[in-house]
Parts: structure tokens; sequence; C-alpha cells
């Protein structure tokens, strides 16, 4: 008797409907899986029959084939064992199949029949809805995330037999709703200390502003205790908050990553902190199933690189395309996966190995020695990166001042401010932000007058900038300018600009 069931497999982070068929023959007993197969997914045989006999279902001898289709999509994780036993219960008769035209399953099983989570539920949920299925069997422990797709039935299984029970005699199962709507606009308290709590460091402070302003790349260099990591740990706070779809967008990835609360979604724009012997498949992501690395799990928020030099300079390089081109692209036999890549990346690095250098009271490091510190950081990653700014060790007054100091709130207001006139400048075309601008895009959108071209040759020749330094500069004076609220780059936007482009054979 033949029976079919609907699945997925995840394919980096998109997912493909996966069709599960099972045939039961008479002839020689046995069990055999085809249909490209990972290890992982050969293993799950012998944990079906296991579970399938202590859930207290004896199936008769019989020949049963298993082929997952279509065969030329390779098929990994442990996600295949729900349908696996549900297709091979329908194939002996427990389950007619009627039932199961339009319904998708999705689950690893213990030999004891508990259905235990698996990683990228969201993903596969949204495909099924796409293929018309009606309703959706998940574990109880991923039915948050699947709960957030509108259009079909989520339910979620802790056992085997609870989802035979509810197909064959309608028995509820676990049901949630989660309103995503309400749980993006909802006024929850941010866990994202505020910028009040930071003393001084006022030109820090305002970089951070325009980078967020207008999504550019940012590198905080400082000695240690200065406050580089309490500034760039602060800057997710003054974004925008998340759409509804860049939450979707953002929680298929953490949901494949596996890394998504539990409330199955993110609210709050993602903030990275990877430590720096991270590899480079750990940042860019990628291994014998591709997953997405840190750099993809910032998407839509902020990557944090702390002490930049001390990461390996091959991870480092790994940066470049997705800075430039939004997205990582990974090859291997199986396919080529694209990984989303959109986000603010966010650095530091202190000004030696020691981090006291030019205080020779402290610093013992020599010239050669720092050099070769900070070149560590290639030039043209450094080049990507649109501000530079210094973060000064503070003097006592400042740090016992009891000034009040300006709050996150009111920062971020001015941020939403010009990023809503780069919507509305932007309007009809590809781009959002001003970081997102091509060469060409610079002449339409960029425009100096004659006083400010001269000070802009002047600038480029003083400062020994590169093509790619001088459009960055532009972008940069571009931002500054709808912070203020002007329609045209005027030269004192360009001069503050040049603030944040430190001279030097390194900036």
């Amino acid at each position: 008797m033949f029976s079919l069931v609907k699945s997925a497999v995840l394919c980096g982070i998109e997912c493909k409907m996966i069709s599960v068929e099972a045939d039961a023959s008479d002839g020689l007993p046995g069990f055999a899986m085809v249909g490209y197969l990972a290890s992982e997914v050969r293993e799950e045989q012998d944990r079906v029959r296991t579970a399938l006999r202590n859930s207290g279902y004896r199936l008769p001898p019989k020949r049963v084939t298993v082929n997952l289709a279509p065969a030329d999509i390779r098929k990994f994780g442990t996600g295949f064992d729900l349908p696996i036993a549900a297709a091979v219960l329908s194939a002996h008769g427990y389950l007619p199949q009627e039932l199961l035209d339009k319904v998708f399953l999705a689950g690893e099983l213990g030999l004891d029949g508990k259905v235990h989570g698996i990683h990228g539920v969201l993903g596969m949920v949204m495909e099924a809805q796409k293929a018309g299925c009606t309703s959706c069997i998940v574990p109880l422990a991923n039915v948050r995330e699947a709960a957030v797709i509108r259009g079909i039935e989520v339910y979620g299984a802790a056992h085997l037999n609870e989802v035979v029970d509810h197909i064959v005699a309608g028995k509820p199962l676990s049901r949630t709703f989660v309103n995503i709507e309400e749980k993006i606009s909802s006024d929850h308290v941010r866990t994202i200390p505020d910028f009040s709590d930071i003393r001084g460091q006022h030109m820090a402070k305002r970089a951070a502003e325009i980078a967020a302003a207008g999504m550019h790349n940012l590198l905080l260099g400082g000695p240690p205790g200065s406050g580089k990591t309490m500034i760039a740990s602060r800057i997710p706070g003054i974004l925008p908050p998340l759409t509804v779809e860049e939450a979707l967008e953002v929680s298929q990835i953490h949901s494949v990553a596996g890394t998504l609360p539990e409330e199955g979604i993110l609210v709050e724009r993602p903030f990275r902190m990877p430590h720096h012997t991270i590899s480079q498949i750990g940042l860019a992501g990628g291994g014998t199933n591709p997953r997405p690395g840190e750099i993809s799990l910032a998407h839509r928020g902020v990557l944090y690189l702390d002490e930049l030099p001390e990461f390996q300079k091959d991870t480092l390089e790994v940066l470049r395309q997705p800075l430039e081109e939004g997205e990582i692209r990974i090859s291997r036999n199986s396919g080529q996966y694209v990984f989303p890549a959109e986000f603010m990346l966010v650095a530091s690095r202190n000004p030696c190995r020691c981090g006291y250098y030019p205080d020779r009271k402290k610093c013992r490091c020599s010239e050669i020695e720092v050099r070769r510190y900070l070149h560590r950081i290639s030039r043209p990653l450094l080049d990507r990166i649109d501000l530079h700014v210094e973060v000064q060790q503070l003097p006592y007054e400042d740090l016992v001042q009891g000034g009040q100091e300006e709050s996150t709130a009111q920062i971020r207001a001015r941020v939403l401010r010009a990023q809503e006139i780069q919507r509305k400048r932007y309007r009809g075309t590809a781009l959002r932000f001003n970081s997102e601008l091509s060469a060409s895009d610079l002449k339409k959108y960029c425009p100096i007058g004659e006083g400010e071209e001269r000070r802009m040759k002047q600038i480029y020749e003083q400062k020994n900038l590169t093509a790619r330094t001088y459009h960055r500069l532009l972008k940069v004076a571009r931002t500054i300018a709808d912070l203020e609220g002007s329609a045209q780059i005027e030269q004192r936007h360009l001069d503050e600009a040049v603030l944040y482009r430190p001279a030097g054979s390194l900036m």
C-alpha cells in the first residue's frame, strides 16, 4: 500500500518541500530508504522503527520502501522522523491517506516515541503554507515559532501517539496563536542599556548616531576601559524597531540556527558579538550542511567585533563581500547557498597590543610592534568602514560630573527622522539607506556646489583617499545633512564627515 506525507528540508535558510513516500508490500521483510540522503537521515529508519514499536504499533512483516522526493535535493537533518513514521503507518493502514493530503509534518522522534524539537520550523511552515497545506504538526517545542505564520493551522505534538489520535480521531493537540503585530508594536521594556549611562565621549556618541541614521559601519579606537563596548552595545537601541516583514526574515534565520527565544520570534534588532577566536565558517556560515554564521545572524542588526586586530586576518577578510553586497554565497557539492547579510558593522580596537600607546608611562610596545598590530587590519577592509573615531580616556571630572547625558530615546528620535527622510528620498527604488548608495547614485542623490567641490578636492589630496573612501565620505556627509534636515550637502557637513576619517597610512 502506497502513502505520501508532506515535509520539508532546509537548504541554507530556505526550505524546499519534500514528499515522503512509503510503500508496504509483500515479499522478503525489510526497510529501505532512498532519495539522496545524508547519513543522519539514513539513521532515521532505525529510530522510526523503534519509536513505532515502543508506541504500541506492531507492524506486520512486509517489505517497506521509503522515498524522499525529489531525489536531486540532498536531505539533511532529523526532522523527517515524524513524517516517515506517519507515512509508514499510513502504508500499513493505520492512517487514512485522505487525512494526510493537506497536512504538513516535521519533527524528530525519540526511541520512546516522544517528538523532539528541530531547527528551521518557521521557514518550513512558511513553505508549507505556500504549497497549499491547511495544517501542520510540529514538535511542541517549536509550536510558538510556527504559530506566527498566518493562514495555516499550527499544532504542537509531544508524542507520536498524539499525532495519530489527532489525525484519526480528531483529538485536540496543543494549538497556539501568536499575534506578531502586537508583539512588535507593543511598547515593551527594552533590554538594551541606555546611552545616558555613558559620561562624556560626545564625539563617539555622535559618530554612533550618524552610523545608525545612515546604517554606516563604525570603528571605535581607544585604550581599554574608555567605553568602546558600552557605546557599541547601545547602538541597537537607537535603531528603528523591526517591521513585521523584517521580524519574520530575521526570525527565520535564527530558527535555522536554533537561536530563537522562547517567544518564537525576534522583536528587537540582533546584536551579535562573537569572540575573536571565531573561525571563518563561524563568522560567514557554512559547513557540510551549510548553516548561517554570525554575519547572517546579525542581519538587520549590529555585528560587533571587539578587539578587531585580534581576529585572524583570513577570518576578517570574509567580511568584504557581505559588506559590499549584503549577502554571502557559499558553494558546496550539494548546491549554492545564499545567506542574507545586511548588517551594521561596529568594531573596536586598541591602539597597540597592550592598549596604551602613545602613553609611554604605560605602553612598552615598540613602534614596529604598534605598526604590526594595526596592520593586522587590511586597508581594503578599513576602506569599507565609513566612520573612524577615537574614544579617549575620560578625565576624572567628566566621569563624576552630575550633568544629564542624552538618553537613547532622544538620540533615536533624531535617527528616526533622518531615516524617514531617506525613506521618502529613495521611494520607488531598491535603496533604503545612504550607506547603500553606489558611485552612480551619488551623482543623483549627493550633489554638491562649487565651494563644496573645491573642499572635497582638498580633502581628497590631503587625506590621500581612495575612490571608495571618497564615496563613503560623501555618503556620511549626506547622512549628517539628513540629521540636520538639510536638503543640500554643505561644507560644514563635509567638514564633520572628515573628522571621522583620521589621517594615517591605515586610515
